[in-house]
């Protein structure tokens, strides 16, 4: 029989004998299991069971929590963007009256845009007697920012009822819900109007203003021209006018926000300056070049948003001197980011030049790192990631998380190969923040060659790591 050396590898089979008979006895190889193996396995095995339990604990607060735990775990998916728990959520409105849950979750889904509430949101409207105020008032700004049109009658019902506590709310959402149905934008319109016009508005005047600049009803016109272009008007109401004007973006409203450039009163004249985006013709370029050399700060920097609404190329010498020499750091600003959007060699030489000069401030060099990755990502990748080092190395952290926050939201067309380089370390040895960023990386371009990497992301002992790191994985359609 053979020797079997128990520190090294026993041997495939051995002999054995019984009765008098020999009998062949298959032996699997068996080699030494090294302790560190062991650890890992349970360790893996230990980090699995509880996200497991995380899970399960989350569906257990959706269905049995208190206000209280459920506010704490919507808060949770809040700052995870997380949406995989919206249809328990969906299911937990439809039954409940408890008014901080429904308001915590219209607030949710609203905020994301997401659908699913409105329903839910058209009866506590309808049936608000049987509400809670703030319930109420959740879902008139969900129906709002929705843009759920077929809420306008109920919310035209609501606000004919002069109730307070809910106008100001019902006002502006009766203007965009009505936004996505030409029809019944028209009709809030004319109500808005006829309320403006024939009821005791008071404190709830500059509400209705706006509200009728977000039906952007053609309508809305004459009465808003008539309230920017009135000097004896209060100066609140001539600027939501005007904003009012913008949105609607009629040709017939373009008289009265040009006659509102040369008014004495600073704030008409930039917010009439910020209406021309929308507006078009040499008498609005005009304005705008000339809007660059008030002495009002916030007329500048409306020129140069004007500017960039219009891609007006007229403007990149002035938005170059803007983003050199302004001696205020708004404007500079608005400067860079309507050159990014004009986006000629001229404009895109001026961000080049801003972006390479280390002296600039973080703020000025960072929206130019924004302009270039925007418009030409692949071109520009690695000269962001030397920058994002220079700023790791020299303990610049306010800059590097500005470049790493840029990269991290990056697509790029065509070779990702520099892109999956960068991946690949945040993943492999960055910290919690560049790992949470390579995975959106990750996942903006594409990169499944990091499967390994993301894999070993979902044990993560960090919770919302390895819960994103499996959303990741399910995104690219990587198996776990």
């Amino acid at each position: 029989m053979n020797r079997i050396d128990k520190k090294n590898i026993l041997p495939r089979s051995y002999t054995e004998f019984h009765g008098g008979k020999m009998f062949f006895v298959p032996k699997l190889r068996e080699t030494p299991c090294p302790p560190w193996f062991i650890f890992l396995l349970l360790f893996l095995v230990n980090i699995s069971a509880y996200a497991q339990n995380v899970e399960d604990s989350r569906l257990a607060i959706i269905k049995y929590g208190t206000e209280t735990e459920i506010a704490n775990l919507i808060q949770s998916l809040r700052n995870e963007n997380a949406d995989y728990l919206d249809n328990e959520l969906i299911t937990l409105i439809d039954s409940t009256k408890n008014q901080k849950i429904l308001s915590g979750v219209f607030g949710f889904f609203g905020e994301r845009e997401k659908s699913g509430l409105e329903e839910r949101a058209l009866k506590a409207v309808d049936e608000r007697e049987d509400e809670a105020n703030e319930t109420v008032l959740s879902a008139i700004d969900y129906l709002g920012m929705l843009k759920v049109s077929k809420a306008v009658p109920s919310l035209m019902e609501l606000l004919d009822t002069e109730e307070k506590r809910f106008m100001n709310n019902a006002f502006r959402a009766l203007g965009r819900a009505s936004s996505s149905d030409k029809g019944k934008a028209d009709t809030a319109a004319d109500f808005l109007i006829d309320f403006y016009n024939d009821r005791n508005v008071g404190e709830n005047a500059r509400e209705i203003i706006i509200a009728i600049g977000e039906t952007k009803s053609p309508k809305a016109v004459p009465l808003l021209a008539n309230i920017a272009s009135n000097p004896d008007e209060r100066t609140p109401l001539r600027i939501a006018a005007l904003d009012a004007l913008s949105r609607v973006g009629d040709p017939a409203g373009l008289d009265a926000v040009l006659s509102c450039i040369s008014t004495n009163d600073p704030n008409v004249r930039s917010a009439a300056v910020a209406a021309l985006g929308p507006f078009s013709g040499d008498k609005v370029d005009k304005a705008i070049l000339d809007a660059f050399r008030d002495s009002y700060y916030r007329t500048r920097i409306a020129a140069a948003q004007a500017s960039r609404e219009r891609k007006l190329a007229a403007a990149v010498p002035y938005l170059q001197f803007r983003a050199e020499r302004d001696d205020v750091p708004n404007v500079k600003d608005e400067a860079v980011k309507a050159l990014g959007e004009i986006a000629n060699d001229d404009a895109m030489a001026v961000i080049d030049n801003l972006f390479k000069e280390r002296k600039n401030s973080d703020r000025i060099r960072l929206i130019c790192a924004q302009m270039l990755m925007k418009n030409a990502g692949q071109k520009n990748l690695t000269r962001v990631i030397i920058e994002l080092d220079e700023a790791k190395q020299k303990n610049q952290t306010a800059l590097y998380n500005g470049f790493l926050k840029i990269i991290g939201e990056a697509k790029i067309d065509g070779d990702t190969s520099e892109m999956e380089k960068l991946t690949r370390r945040f993943l492999q040895n960055g910290g919690i923040l560049e790992k949470l960023y390579g995975l959106d990386m990750a996942v903006n371009n594409e990169l499944k060659g990091l499967s390994a990497e993301i894999k070993a992301l979902t044990a993560d002992k960090n919770e919302s790591l390895a819960r994103k790191a499996k959303r990741t994985a399910e995104r690219l359609g990587i198996e776990i």
